[in-house]
């Protein structure tokens, strides 16, 4: 394995356990101690991680941002149970707006089968995604590419989004809090996310259970009437209740396999 793929997985690792021992990684990856160290103290250069006697932890960081193929890796069951109740919002016929989140990327993969969609996002990966779809007319925002998140953005890109009204925005985010709002970790990819719920009539936050109760760098939005939070599981009674006290439709998976609103 070189030695970028295995800093990756590492960080994979990272984002869901929240630390890790030089001993194991060096046993799971069968190389020397002293080249995880190395690998760590890469990470730790970049603002990944805080090294630990012994091992290392997740950076605190509010304005850090993984790679996307990292983001990619995490949570990923939740993503895909998202996406799938996102699909059952998403008609036939509809302009929607997709953002750069790895989420919307499994959201992209769900509505593959659609006759009459048009799809306008900033995620190269999206636009690869859906590439051979002859049922999805797919617009791309243009701009400068942003290679870590594997997005276009920039002012181009906002002026271009600002020309089209959509049906429906599918947003994600880093952070959700009663107090803060909805959060982000990167302030030019926040710019972008909110052009796309100016334009759309309705925004879709598809919100992972993890994300709750967090608050990252930049504030993105706050919620609005009408708007609709797609989630992995059901929410704490607290949470539906200011949801439920600010007009927010919410669809949470439950293991019955039923959609609850």
């Amino acid at each position: 394995m070189l030695a970028i793929e295995r800093k990756s997985e590492i960080l994979a690792i990272l984002q869901r356990e929240k630390s890790v021992l030089v001993a194991e990684l060096s046993q799971k990856y069968n190389v020397t101690e002293e080249t995880i160290r190395r690998d760590l103290d890469k990470l730790e250069k970049e603002g990944y991680v805080k090294k630990t006697y012994g091992g290392a932890v997740l950076s605190k960081n509010t304005s850090m941002e993984m790679p996307f193929k990292v983001r990619a890796k995490t949570n990923k069951q939740e993503k895909q149970t998202i996406a799938r109740l996102v699909q059952g919002t998403i008609e036939e016929g509809e302009s929607i707006m997709l953002d750069s989140s790895t989420t919307s990327l499994m959201v992209a993969r769900n509505l593959k089968q659609y006759k009459n969609l048009t799809v306008i996002t900033n995620s190269v990966e999206i636009l690869l995604e859906l590439s051979d779809c002859k049922g999805i007319k797919v617009i791309s925002t243009g701009g400068e590419l942003r290679d870590s998140a594997l997005s276009l953005g920039g002012r181009q890109a906002e002026q271009m989004l600002e020309r089209y009204n959509v049906d429906k925005a599918v947003l994600s985010c880093k952070g959700v809090s009663m107090e803060k709002g909805i959060t982000d970790s990167n302030e030019p990819e926040a710019h972008i996310k909110g052009t796309m719920r100016e334009c759309a009539k309705t925004t879709i936050w598809a919100i992972d259970s993890t994300k709750f109760d967090n608050v990252s760098f930049v504030q993105l939005a706050k919620f609005q009437k009408g708007d609709i939070v797609v989630t992995d599981k059901p929410l704490e009674q607290r949470w539906q209740e200011f949801f439920q006290d600010h007009a927010i439709q919410v669809v949470a998976y439950r293991k019955s396999d039923k959609v609850i609103d």
